[in-house]
Protein backbone atom coordinates (compact mmCIF):
# COMPACT_ATOMS: atom_id res chain seq x y z
CA UNK A 1 0.00 0.00 0.00
CA UNK A 2 1.60 3.26 -0.83
CA UNK A 3 1.52 6.45 1.49
CA UNK A 4 -1.67 7.31 2.94
CA UNK A 5 -4.00 9.56 1.05
CA UNK A 6 -4.75 13.02 3.98
CA UNK A 7 -7.32 15.97 3.44
CA UNK A 8 -8.63 16.96 0.01
CA UNK A 9 -7.15 13.34 -1.69
CA UNK A 10 -9.19 11.47 0.68
CA UNK A 11 -12.17 13.33 0.63
CA UNK A 12 -12.05 13.26 -3.44
CA UNK A 13 -11.80 9.37 -3.16
CA UNK A 14 -14.44 9.02 -0.47
CA UNK A 15 -17.09 10.88 -2.95
CA UNK A 16 -15.76 9.51 -6.21
CA UNK A 17 -16.80 5.99 -4.70
CA UNK A 18 -20.37 7.03 -3.04
CA UNK A 19 -21.04 8.45 -6.42
CA UNK A 20 -20.24 4.96 -8.25
CA UNK A 21 -22.45 3.38 -5.27
CA UNK A 22 -25.22 5.87 -5.81
CA UNK A 23 -25.15 5.53 -9.71
CA UNK A 24 -25.32 1.72 -8.97
CA UNK A 25 -26.81 0.58 -6.58
CA UNK A 26 -29.24 4.28 -5.46
CA UNK A 27 -29.34 5.27 -2.08
CA UNK A 28 -30.85 2.21 -1.14
CA UNK A 29 -28.09 0.33 -1.67
CA UNK A 30 -25.32 2.93 -0.34
CA UNK A 31 -23.52 1.91 2.78
CA UNK A 32 -20.61 3.49 4.55
CA UNK A 33 -18.86 -0.39 4.48
CA UNK A 34 -19.44 -0.50 0.31
CA UNK A 35 -18.19 3.08 -0.03
CA UNK A 36 -14.80 2.46 2.31
CA UNK A 37 -14.22 -1.19 0.42
CA UNK A 38 -14.59 0.97 -2.42
CA UNK A 39 -12.56 4.15 -1.78
CA UNK A 40 -9.57 2.06 -0.32
CA UNK A 41 -9.98 3.50 3.22
CA UNK A 42 -12.05 2.44 6.47
CA UNK A 43 -14.83 3.45 7.60
CA UNK A 44 -13.92 6.04 10.50
CA UNK A 45 -12.16 8.11 7.60
CA UNK A 46 -15.97 8.28 6.11
CA UNK A 47 -17.39 9.20 9.51
CA UNK A 48 -15.07 12.03 10.29
CA UNK A 49 -16.15 13.48 7.32
CA UNK A 50 -19.62 12.85 7.19
CA UNK A 51 -21.51 11.54 10.21
CA UNK A 52 -24.47 9.66 8.63
CA UNK A 53 -25.31 8.47 5.32
CA UNK A 54 -27.80 11.12 4.17
CA UNK A 55 -24.72 13.85 4.51
CA UNK A 56 -22.59 11.55 2.67
CA UNK A 57 -25.66 10.38 -0.17
CA UNK A 58 -26.02 14.32 -0.61
CA UNK A 59 -22.38 15.23 -1.12
CA UNK A 60 -21.96 12.43 -3.44
CA UNK A 61 -25.03 13.62 -5.53
CA UNK A 62 -23.67 17.44 -5.59
CA UNK A 63 -20.50 15.25 -6.41
CA UNK A 64 -21.81 14.10 -9.31
CA UNK A 65 -23.84 16.87 -10.58
CA UNK A 66 -21.31 19.81 -9.85
CA UNK A 67 -18.90 17.81 -12.05
CA UNK A 68 -22.50 18.03 -14.79
CA UNK A 69 -23.02 21.99 -14.37
CA UNK A 70 -23.10 23.27 -17.59
CA UNK A 71 -21.56 26.96 -18.16
CA UNK A 72 -23.39 28.26 -21.66
CA UNK A 73 -22.07 31.33 -23.26
CA UNK A 74 -23.98 31.59 -26.13
CA UNK A 75 -23.88 35.36 -26.86
CA UNK A 76 -27.76 35.63 -25.81
CA UNK A 77 -30.05 35.44 -22.95
CA UNK A 78 -32.39 32.81 -24.66
CA UNK A 79 -29.90 31.03 -26.09
CA UNK A 80 -28.00 30.38 -22.75
CA UNK A 81 -31.05 30.06 -21.04
CA UNK A 82 -32.38 27.54 -23.00
CA UNK A 83 -29.18 25.68 -22.73
CA UNK A 84 -29.50 25.16 -19.19
CA UNK A 85 -32.64 24.16 -19.24
CA UNK A 86 -31.74 21.49 -21.75
CA UNK A 87 -28.77 20.07 -20.35
CA UNK A 88 -31.51 20.23 -16.58
CA UNK A 89 -34.28 18.35 -18.43
CA UNK A 90 -31.36 16.02 -19.78
CA UNK A 91 -29.85 15.18 -16.24
CA UNK A 92 -32.84 14.59 -14.79
CA UNK A 93 -33.77 11.80 -17.32
CA UNK A 94 -30.02 10.59 -16.76
CA UNK A 95 -28.60 8.45 -14.76
CA UNK A 96 -28.33 11.62 -12.71
CA UNK A 97 -31.73 12.02 -12.55
CA UNK A 98 -32.31 8.62 -11.37
CA UNK A 99 -29.96 8.98 -8.41
CA UNK A 100 -31.35 12.35 -7.37
CA UNK A 101 -35.54 10.65 -7.42
CA UNK A 102 -33.79 7.94 -5.38
CA UNK A 103 -32.59 10.38 -2.52
CA UNK A 104 -36.39 12.14 -3.04
CA UNK A 105 -37.87 8.48 -2.54
CA UNK A 106 -35.95 7.85 0.39
CA UNK A 107 -36.17 11.65 1.88
CA UNK A 108 -39.93 10.78 2.31
CA UNK A 109 -39.18 8.05 5.13
CA UNK A 110 -35.96 10.03 6.11
CA UNK A 111 -37.11 13.69 6.83
CA UNK A 112 -33.40 14.20 7.90
CA UNK A 113 -32.13 13.51 4.58
CA UNK A 114 -34.74 15.94 3.00
CA UNK A 115 -33.57 18.95 5.15
CA UNK A 116 -29.85 18.11 4.27
CA UNK A 117 -31.17 18.12 0.50
CA UNK A 118 -32.38 21.46 1.09
CA UNK A 119 -29.43 22.58 2.77
CA UNK A 120 -27.09 21.48 0.52
CA UNK A 121 -28.88 20.12 -2.99
CA UNK A 122 -26.53 22.20 -5.44
CA UNK A 123 -29.11 25.16 -5.51
CA UNK A 124 -26.57 27.44 -4.82
CA UNK A 125 -24.62 26.33 -7.45
CA UNK A 126 -27.56 26.16 -9.84
CA UNK A 127 -28.29 29.60 -8.69
CA UNK A 128 -24.85 31.00 -9.26
CA UNK A 129 -25.08 29.46 -12.93
CA UNK A 130 -28.03 31.46 -13.43
CA UNK A 131 -27.01 34.76 -11.55
CA UNK A 132 -23.77 34.30 -13.92
CA UNK A 133 -25.62 34.07 -16.90
CA UNK A 134 -27.84 37.69 -15.81
CA UNK A 135 -24.42 39.13 -15.22
CA UNK A 136 -23.39 38.49 -18.66
CA UNK A 137 -26.66 39.73 -20.07
CA UNK A 138 -26.52 43.22 -18.28
CA UNK A 139 -22.93 43.34 -19.43
CA UNK A 140 -24.17 42.32 -23.22
CA UNK A 141 -27.35 45.56 -22.73
CA UNK A 142 -29.26 42.94 -23.37
CA UNK A 143 -31.03 42.86 -19.63
CA UNK A 144 -31.56 46.09 -17.05
CA UNK A 145 -28.63 45.83 -14.17
CA UNK A 146 -32.02 45.14 -11.86
CA UNK A 147 -32.57 41.69 -13.59
CA UNK A 148 -29.82 40.32 -11.40
CA UNK A 149 -31.95 38.64 -8.68
CA UNK A 150 -31.69 35.71 -6.53
CA UNK A 151 -35.63 34.72 -7.60
CA UNK A 152 -35.62 35.98 -10.99
CA UNK A 153 -32.41 33.59 -11.25
CA UNK A 154 -33.78 30.38 -9.63
CA UNK A 155 -37.72 30.88 -11.76
CA UNK A 156 -36.74 28.89 -14.77
CA UNK A 157 -35.66 26.19 -12.42
CA UNK A 158 -38.91 26.22 -9.86
CA UNK A 159 -40.99 26.19 -13.13
CA UNK A 160 -38.86 22.76 -14.68
CA UNK A 161 -39.14 21.13 -11.06
CA UNK A 162 -42.64 22.15 -10.87
CA UNK A 163 -43.10 20.56 -14.60
CA UNK A 164 -41.81 17.44 -13.32
CA UNK A 165 -44.11 17.52 -10.28
CA UNK A 166 -47.50 17.95 -12.32
CA UNK A 167 -46.26 15.62 -15.37
CA UNK A 168 -44.60 12.94 -12.82
CA UNK A 169 -42.16 12.02 -15.22
CA UNK A 170 -38.82 12.11 -15.74
CA UNK A 171 -38.45 14.64 -18.62
CA UNK A 172 -40.44 17.68 -20.24
CA UNK A 173 -41.51 18.27 -24.16
CA UNK A 174 -38.60 21.03 -25.54
CA UNK A 175 -41.86 22.79 -26.28
CA UNK A 176 -42.29 23.82 -22.80
CA UNK A 177 -38.80 24.57 -22.29
CA UNK A 178 -39.19 26.93 -25.16
CA UNK A 179 -42.19 28.21 -23.73
CA UNK A 180 -40.31 29.03 -19.94
CA UNK A 181 -37.77 30.82 -21.82
CA UNK A 182 -39.91 33.19 -24.11
CA UNK A 183 -42.66 33.48 -22.46
CA UNK A 184 -42.19 34.07 -19.25
CA UNK A 185 -38.22 34.20 -18.04
CA UNK A 186 -37.29 36.83 -21.04
CA UNK A 187 -39.73 38.94 -20.38
CA UNK A 188 -39.39 39.20 -16.91
CA UNK A 189 -36.07 39.69 -17.25
CA UNK A 190 -36.61 42.77 -19.86
CA UNK A 191 -39.55 43.97 -17.65
CA UNK A 192 -37.28 44.47 -14.55
CA UNK A 193 -36.99 47.95 -13.20
CA UNK A 194 -39.50 49.32 -15.59
CA UNK A 195 -41.91 51.43 -13.85
CA UNK A 196 -45.10 49.35 -12.87
CA UNK A 197 -48.52 50.83 -14.99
Amino acid sequence: MGARRRGEELEQAILRAAAEELRESGYAGLTMDKVAVRAGTNKNAIYRRWPHRAALGIAAYRHLTDAAMPDPDTGTLRGDALEMLRAANETWSSPYGAVLRSLLAAAADEPELLDLMRERSGADTMDRAWLTMLERAVARGEAPAAAVHPLVAAMPMMLLRAEYATRGSPTVPDRTLVDIVDELFVPLVRGRGAPPG
